[in-house]
């Protein structure tokens, strides 16, 4: 059962609107490395971990995942706000606004739509918790190309904020990763499912 707290975690007061950079952040709320995908990925792969400790870490970073995805829709929602449509226009956001007008909606910079698609729940723990590694660093990457491009320090500070929470969700995925492998065979750690076979006892 969750508690939600009504606040964002990171505060955002964006006294400039800059629709052109709000183009650019809704990846960060629905494109391939985004937040909507992180929070799915770990809410649904969790189910599938026999480990306890290793399943409370993917509840508890979907959980903060979801409140990541709540403060990039702030942002994009407060760099649109009070914009005329000729505004939103002159800063390329036309497509965007001729089917969301200034509404959040999940997709990417390129205008991709959020897929499912895009993230795995394998049912393997080694293989979804290398995903999830893997992903958090994409997940960085993106805030780093978004800070390169971020010149107004009420966007930049929270954007900073979530690359950092980005490179915590890395370690702690690691961490899990190497308590995994201590459960198991040495010699066996890529040689089974150790979510689904009873092979542990084997070797190659």
């Amino acid at each position: 059962m969750w508690n939600y707290e009504k606040r964002l975690q990171y505060p955002i007061s964006i006294s400039t609107p800059n629709a052109k950079m709000a183009s650019f952040i809704i990846s960060q709320y629905g494109g391939p490395d985004g937040e909507m995908g992180a929070s799915m990925r770990y809410l649904a792969q969790r189910f599938s971990f026999a480990n306890p400790r290793i399943a409370g870490v993917l509840t508890d970073i979907g959980t903060e995942e979801l409140g990541h995805l709540e403060m990039i829709g702030a942002i994009v929602r407060q760099l649109t706000r009070g914009l005329s449509a000729k505004e939103l226009e002159a800063s390329g956001f036309a497509p965007y606004y001729i089917d969301h007008t200034a509404g959040v909606w999940p997709q990417a910079a390129g205008g991709v739509p959020f897929s499912a698609t895009e993230f795995q729940s394998s049912g393997d723990a080694i293989a979804d918790l290398v995903e999830d590694m893997a992903a958090e660093q994409k997940a960085r990457k993106t805030y780093d190309n978004i800070l390169r491009l971020a010149k107004d320090q009420e966007v930049a500070d929270p954007i900073r904020f979530l690359r950092e929470r980005e490179i915590v969700h890395f370690q702690r995925f690691g961490e899990a990763l190497r308590l995994l492998q201590e459960e198991l065979d040495s010699k066996n750690y890529y040689a089974f499912n150790p979510n689904f076979d009873c092979m542990q006892n084997t070797t190659r």
